[in-house]
């Protein structure tokens, strides 16, 4: 178990779709603690293009790529990793399955 918040390395899919993904007593999630074992809802921040699935939670929609997007239910963030291909590199908080790209096959 974590004894202290430590921010997730930033997540990269296949096609070069990039974002944050946070959940802790910090960030906007539920729960809203640290190290939970699930979590439903999680923080996603500056994802490097426009997506349609993440615009409804969008802090700022003038800026989609320059803003924070609170309470993202965490099947969302699973859709978005498999719309971009899967994930390559980066961290997800607990509970969030990965959802691997085909290129990491040998890893």
């Amino acid at each position: 178990m974590k004894s202290k918040f430590v921010k997730n390395e930033r997540i990269e899919c296949a096609d070069g779709f990039s974002m944050s993904v946070q959940a802790s007593s910090y960030s906007y999630c539920q729960p809203r603690i640290n190290d939970a074992d699930v979590y439903t809802e999680v923080e996603v921040g500056f994802p490097s293009e426009y997506e349609s699935l993440l615009a409804p939670y969008a802090d700022v929609p003038e800026n989609y790529v320059g803003t924070v997007y609170a309470w993202v239910p965490s099947d969302i963030i699973v859709l978005v990793c498999a719309k971009h291909g899967g994930v390559t590199s980066g961290e997800m908080p607990d509970g969030i399955p990965y959802l691997r790209s085909d290129n990491n096959a040998s890893r």
